[in-house]
């Protein structure tokens, strides 16, 4: 399948105008080659109620959007791609907030929801290991606090950017439980 991804919200908004859309957009990624049943392998299905698939050969029902983030949401999937361009189209990244007043959901929990599964989502299980030039460092986020750095409403985050030219390339962030060598 060739892509050609939106390149302006207005390609976005009218490649993805309806649920429909989005959903014959994931058939064409998860079934490049036509469908094929999860449970028996099947090549063949039809379609039944609300987007469900059911295989010709073993009557395993599934959706386009099982195993995927999009699974048991109730949210439309035109959302879910309007939400997916935010993250990436933004250059200093998406907040929920943004993601919330934009999109204009009612709740916030909903946006920060789909946000971490979003990013969830995006990380790479396997990747490769940073090489060459490693920059490390340590930061406390959390609440602000009198008590510095030692604070217990703090976590100690360790990142490690690679150098890619003049700029900075991959990184990788995780939670130490301390600032010890060792960690």
């Amino acid at each position: 399948m060739h892509e050609s991804f939106p390149k302006t919200v207005l390609d976005l908004e009218e490649r993805f105008a309806t649920d429909e859309a989005c959903r014959e957009y994931l058939m064409q990624l998860r079934w490049a080659e036509g469908f094929c049943c999860p449970r028996c392998g099947g090549k063949k299905a039809w379609l039944a109620d609300r987007g469900r698939l059911v295989c010709t050969s073993c009557r395993h029902q599934t959706t386009v959007t099982a195993g995927t983030v999009f699974q048991d949401s109730r949210l439309p999937l035109r959302s879910w791609f309007r939400a997916v361009w935010q993250v990436t189209s933004q250059k200093n990244g998406a907040s929920a907030l943004g993601i919330q007043r934009v999109l204009g959901f009612g709740s916030y929990q909903t946006a920060w929801t789909l946000l971490h599964k979003l990013r969830r989502a995006m990380v790479r299980p396997g990747r490769d290991k940073l090489t060459g030039q490693v920059e490390v460092d340590e930061t406390h986020v959390g609440r602000p606090s009198r008590k510095g750095r030692g604070s217990p409403t703090k976590t100690l985050i360790i990142i490690a950017a690679q150098e890619d030219g003049k700029g900075i390339g991959r990184i990788r962030m995780a939670r130490i439980p301390d600032a010890s060598a060792e960690c």
